[in-house]
């Protein structure tokens, strides 16, 4: 019990102290409550301006030079997530990085082309700069003389029985503000239904061609190059995670499938909004984001413990790296999958050490994300070619045992419910059957099999005015009815 608080036994003789007791004992309470403020205020000043400034520059640097946004539009809409960020102090520089300042901290994100901004955090920026990146070579035919799905090129017939008019309204009310002190900020919504493009609508500032943020929906895409390498025999889901440092402990039993899940056991929290937590320890101050997470304890038995974790995805990037080795590890995923589903849009940022960060940095067209659901939709075939192994969307499908809810499958978000209480859903009012990509700030890839559809909305939301479930069964209402 702290000096000058009473202990619960004694408050209630606390009108038994005469004057000169009860002056004592109010300053010891000021001492006490002194010395937690002034705690507190140095906790803040501490641990709040690294993670603070560290999201500025990596957020304003990834939103202007990867998507091609204005410095006004990050600060009205990104950074209204917290506090202060709206307000903080930035600089674009111009060989393309930003420097950003929060109390006594400055930090740095620097652009490279085809590789997006990373952000500096242990390495020297001419470190960085110097590491040799060979991306695949994007394709050269212009994807608007190319029919969808692969290309641009829409035919722009109607399918029948869709009820155009109530699509449209569904799709609309995406973009309305209920609340305007609390904007829902949607980029972009996309709807696909029996393969064929079926509407579509834009934010103000917003086309076809922007480049957008997935967030966590880059741990979906994450799937699918384990997949690929999966049907290419160079990994299997039942290998033991090949981490030499945790061949001598009981982290050796984790594996590749335990990391899939979202069940390795390692200790983690994910939490956004507390400094300290092993997300921002990852992400603003080390520069190998998969070796921070594997040097992290287990705290619970390989497969026995669901915890959703940015980290152990980024182990998968890692293992990639080492599995296929540097000269194929960074056109990879352009090559095996991106530019044969006519995925050209899509940037994956690599960390200072060179790894992409496989949980959180991509950005696509709103386009290019529903190609990606539509693989998914097709069971991996995508124009007679099997790009991800058979099977491979029903592993993804198939819920972690131990996700309370059925809500998790291989890096992919479900709906199945819990088996004693099927009502009780992740997204309640959705097919049981739909896969779900979900990022920070309401980024969708929603695949619905039994209705053939995926729908895509992308935007900046900080509050809780967007409600995807009322997108996706307004647009299953004005389907023809099955």
């Amino acid at each position: 019990m702290p000096h000058g608080i009473p202990s619960p036994t004694h408050r209630d003789k606390l009108w038994q102290l005469n004057d000169k007791q009860m002056k004592k004992l109010l300053k010891g309470i000021g001492y006490t409550l002194g010395a937690a403020v002034v705690a507190a205020l140095l906790y803040v000043l501490i641990t709040f301006p690294p993670v603070m400034a560290g999201m500025v520059a990596k957020t304003m640097c990834s939103c202007v030079y990867v998507s091609g946004r204005t410095p006004t539009s990050v600060q009205e809409k990104e950074l209204q997530v917290f506090p202060g960020l709206a307000n903080a102090a930035f600089t674009l520089h111009a060989d393309s990085s930003v420097t950003a300042h929060i109390l006594w901290h400055t930090s740095k994100a620097i652009y490279r082309k085809g590789l997006g901004c990373t952000l500096l955090a242990e390495r020297s920026e001419h470190e960085i700069r110097a590491q040799k990146i060979r991306l695949a070579i994007p394709p050269s035919r212009n994807q608007d003389s190319v029919a969808w799905p692969s290309g641009n090129k829409i035919t722009g017939t109607p399918v029948p029985g869709v009820n155009y008019t109530a699509l449209n309204a569904a799709i609309a009310r995406a973009f309305y503000d209920t609340i305007p002190e609390q904007p829902v900020h949607t980029s972009a919504v996309v709807v696909v239904y029996k393969n064929q493009l079926l509407g579509e609508r834009y934010g103000e500032g917003y086309t076809r061609n922007s480049r957008l943020m997935g967030w966590s929906m880059t741990k979906s895409l994450t799937n699918a190059f384990i997949g690929i390498m999966v049907k290419e025999k160079r990994i299997a889901v039942d290998d033991k995670a090949p981490i030499s440092h945790w061949q001598n402990d009981d982290r050796k039993m984790i594996s590749i499938h335990d990391l899939l899940k979202a069940s390795s056991g390692l200790d983690w929290s994910e939490s956004y909004f507390i400094p300290t937590s092993h997300f921002h320890n990852m992400f603003t101050k080390s520069d190998d984001k998969g070796g921070y997470a594997a040097s992290l304890s287990l705290k619970h038995k390989p497969g026995t413990y669901f915890k959703y974790s940015s980290g152990v995805t980024n182990i998968l990037s890692s293992i990639m790296r080492q599995v296929l080795g540097d000269s194929l590890y960074y056109s990879y995923p352009y090559a095996q999958l991106f530019y044969k589903i006519g995925m050209h849009s899509v940037v994956i940022e690599p960390d200072a050490s060179g790894t992409y960060v496989g949980s959180s940095y991509s950005y696509a067209t709103a386009r290019d994300w529903a190609r990606f659901g539509l693989l998914y939709l097709n069971d991996g075939m995508w124009d007679g070619e099997r790009i991800l192994p058979e099977n491979w969307v029903k592993y993804s499908a198939t819920p972690a045992p131990a996700s309370p809810l059925h809500e998790y499958g291989a890096q992919w978000w479900l709906n199945g419910g819990n088996e004693s209480n099927p009502d009780k859903k992740y997204f309640p009012g959705l097919p049981a059957d739909a896969m779900i990509a979900e990022g920070f700030e309401r980024q969708y890839v929603v695949v619905i099999p039994s209705h053939q559809l995926v729908v895509v909305r992308l935007g900046v939301t900080h509050n809780k005015n967007f409600k995807i479930e009322q997108l996706v069964n307004g647009v299953m209402a004005a389907l023809p009815e099955k």
